[in-house]
């Protein structure tokens, strides 16, 4: 199984209808949960609107993002499935319930990071 990320850009829901948040809210944790029960759920959150903290290689920290940042993370999903086309679909049912398209990506594995997950008794 391979780790794929689905994830939106901050911003990517502000078309949507104040009035109308507490039904995509219902209907996005309707969507992880369906993602939880056919065991394909690994982690996922929004992500407050805020200015991130960059920490660079020396440890100084600055107020971030980057200026030149156009876009940053607005909410995400990590889901453990078997193919692209299957972390494809997830999306699909993930963009219907937040009314916004999503990005999805393939996550980089570590075959010494999955062991030891694996030996700590969880699935990577």
């Amino acid at each position: 199984m391979t780790h794929y990320l689905i994830s939106f850009n901050d911003g990517a829901m502000d078309h949507i209808p104040g009035e109308d948040l507490p039904d995509v809210g219902k209907a996005a944790h309707a969507a992880c949960q369906e993602a939880v029960d056919a065991g394909v759920w690994v982690f996922g959150g929004g992500l407050n609107r805020q200015r991130a903290s960059v920490v660079a290689t020396d440890g100084m920290v600055t107020d971030g993002p980057y200026p030149e940042t156009k876009e940053v993370i607005g909410g995400f999903v990590v889901v453990d499935v078997a193919s692209r086309e299957e972390a494809l679909a997830w999306a699909a049912k993930i963009a219907v319930a937040c009314r916004c398209a999503q990005e999805v990506r393939m996550l980089g594995g570590d075959p010494e990071h999955d062991e030891m997950i694996r030996q700590a008794g969880r699935r990577p």
